[in-house]
């Protein structure tokens, strides 16, 4: 049974560009111009309405004489209204206002004229309005903060208070609030005359006017198709090195986004996050403590049964090895919490003929306050094995790298060696989402699997995800990454909807947990560059290639494995969504038609037996 992958990331007709005009650096409308005028709202742009900041209050003013004219009960003015339908430009929203006034024959609207009123543009400057209609700069204004400092405030939440409101078109019942734009943008002041004066007639006009606003509804489908196309803009604009275009294209994502809920939003969150840090080079990621590290991995291991599937299917083809073997000896390239033994300890413990003699060898990194977890690891283990009977022993090995590791130090203490077949111990190496990191350093890879292969082990065991993202190109790597995580966190969110109600709460926990944790990933694909990035996954295909080159041959999971695969997802949410298949001999567990994660195994090939 052979996988169908649905590559749904490379669509010819994707706008990449999208709002980003080539060669001369003309980016999104939300832009300041070039003549200090202030440019159009950031906010109502992102809605697709093209309103100047400082022709707010004339809009406002328009929109209410023609709410007064609409709803007038002198229905001569706008005959044609009721039969009619008109068609507009609605991105245009002051031009189309004008056209309305016209119809019903009623005076364009001019802004009520006061001593002073100051309005304040996203540029920066302060604009001086006073009643003879001229508009100059207030020199006491801040400067403009330079195009290439970068603002790592959050974005607004729309659901601040305000008289507009904003309806999502696929949940009518749900509503945002939009800020009072009006209010930011005019601050009227103060007069020495009567506090009945001019000044207090515009506040109360712009009040009114504000109110007659109408329900704007918010196409979140849309908005999404701009939000990744912006995405993909921005990770051209990286690749080219253009930094100007990045950092417009970074900034309009982080709007966009705001306008989106679950996995879209949070996808967007991350990579717009993991862009500024390699725009403004804030890079890398800051190292995490181990154990907050190791906290995160055990939240991902609860919140989605991609670890469960890998420690399930690792097992399964170790145990089968160990079939007729009395002493077994497991050495696992990346132990961490140890979840994965448990179950396989039990498995043995009930083998007819009684369990054998177990010796598992742990490998991790030291622990940045000294202490060897490791060994607490151990220890867990070793109360597990005496409860169910199994004869236990445990060796821990700290090492900043598996490339560390020599031969010699994983033997038998004495420094025996072990034979492959019918010798003192049968041999299992396993390695699940290990070896990608060794990529990072040239020839690593080779140095570890030549040590696996001098253990002469009956099988070696690997799990990594099914992705490429150690692509030549780092456009390559953000589009595949991009597709492979937007799936990834559908998953987490849709794959655990059949939880029961009690468990919703916790679910929720190691959701936000399991998101820390593939942030972090993110971050290191998208922001690191040399020694620092070392989420450097490839696919199953390309693994192959490695395993044989270092002399070893696949063995095929059986069909015993698929099937005990498929029962652990129907207990996991039903399994609907996840899909387990077999490609030539490898097991993989994917989100609908695509694969995320892989299972192989194997063993030394014949040629490299006989050395």
């Amino acid at each position: 049974m052979k996988r169908q992958h649905e590559d749904a990331g490379r669509e010819g007709d994707c706008p990449v560009a999208m709002g980003l005009e080539t060669g001369k650096g003309k980016m999104f409308p939300m832009m300041t111009t070039g003549d200090g005028e202030c440019g159009v709202d950031e906010l109502l742009a992102a809605l697709g309405y093209k309103v100047r900041a400082s022709d707010m209050a004339d809009v406002a003013h328009k929109l209410e004489q023609l709410d007064v004219a609409m709803s007038s009960d002198d229905a001569s003015h706008f005959p044609q209204f009721a039969s009619d339908t008109v068609h507009y430009d609605p991105s245009d929203l002051s031009t189309w206002l004008d056209s309305m006034l016209c119809e019903v024959n009623l005076p364009l609207p001019t802004l009520l004229p006061s001593p002073t009123a100051t309005a304040h543009c996203s540029n920066g400057h302060s604009l001086s309005i006073s009643s003879n209609s001229t508009v100059t700069k207030d020199s006491t204004a801040a400067p403009p903060r330079a195009s290439g400092v970068y603002d790592f405030e959050p974005v607004p939440s729309p659901a601040a208070a305000s008289v507009g409101r904003v309806v999502y078109e696929t949940d009518p019942q749900s509503e945002k609030i939009l800020y009072p734009r009006d209010s930011k943008r005019i601050r009227t002041c103060s007069s020495s005359s009567s506090s009945g004066g001019p000044t207090k007639e515009v506040a109360s006009f712009l009040k009114q006017a504000t109110a007659a606003l109408p329900v704007v509804v918010v196409d979140t489908q849309e908005t999404g198709i701009r939000l990744v196309h912006a995405l993909l803009a921005c990770g051209e604009a990286v690749q080219q090195e253009n930094l100007n275009a990045a950092d417009a294209l970074v900034k309009q994502i982080s709007v966009l986004a705001a306008f989106q809920r679950g996995p879209m939003r949070k996808v967007a969150g991350y990579f717009a996050e993991a862009l500024a840090r390699r725009i403004y080079r804030h890079n890398p990621l800051p190292q995490a403590d181990r154990v907050a590290l190791d906290f995160l991995h055990s939240h991902f291991y609860e919140s989605a049964p991609y670890l469960k599937f890998a420690h399930f299917t690792a097992n399964q083809a170790i145990l089968e090895a160990f079939a007729g073997c009395h002493r077994v000896h497991v050495v696992d390239f990346g132990l961490k919490q140890g979840m994965q033994w448990p179950a396989l300890l039990q498995a043995l413990a009930l083998r007819p003929g009684g369990p054998p003699s177990f010796r598992l060898t742990g490998i991790g990194p030291p622990q940045t306050d000294n202490s060897d977890e490791l060994q607490e690891v151990g220890w867990k283990l070793t109360m597990l094995s005496e409860n169910i009977g199994i004869d236990f022993h445990f060796r821990g090995f700290l090492a900043s790298s598996l490339a560390d590791i020599e031969p010699q130090m994983l033997l038998e203490p004495e420094g025996k060696k072990v034979e492959r077949d019918g010798g003192d111990e049968a041999v299992a190496v396993n390695s699940v989402m290990e070896l990608h990191q060794l990529l990072a350093r040239p020839g690593a890879v080779e140095k570890v699997l030549g040590t696996a292969r001098a253990l002469r082990p009956r099988i070696m065991t690997v799990v990594e995800e099914e992705a490429n993202h150690n692509g030549r190109t780092f456009l390559e790597r953000f589009t595949e990454s991009l597709h492979y995580y937007s799936s990834m966190f559908d998953s987490l969110d849709n794959g655990a909807n059949g939880v029961a109600e009690e468990e919703i709460e916790e679910q929720r926990l190691h959701r936000e947990m399991a998101d820390a944790y593939l942030g972090r990933q993110i971050c290191n694909v998208v922001a690191s560059e040399g020694m620092d990035r070392t989420e450097r996954h490839e696919t199953l295909g390309r693994w192959r290639e490695r395993m044989a080159q270092a002399g070893f041959e696949p063995v095929h999971l059986g069909s015993n494995a698929f099937k005990q695969a498929n029962m652990l997802l129907a207990l996991y949410a039903s399994g609907d969504g996840f899909r387990v298949e077999e490609a030539e001999g490898c097991l993989t567990l994917g989100w609908h038609t695509r694969p995320l994660i892989a299972t192989s195994a194997w063993r030394i090939g014949a040629a490299a037996a006989i050395r």
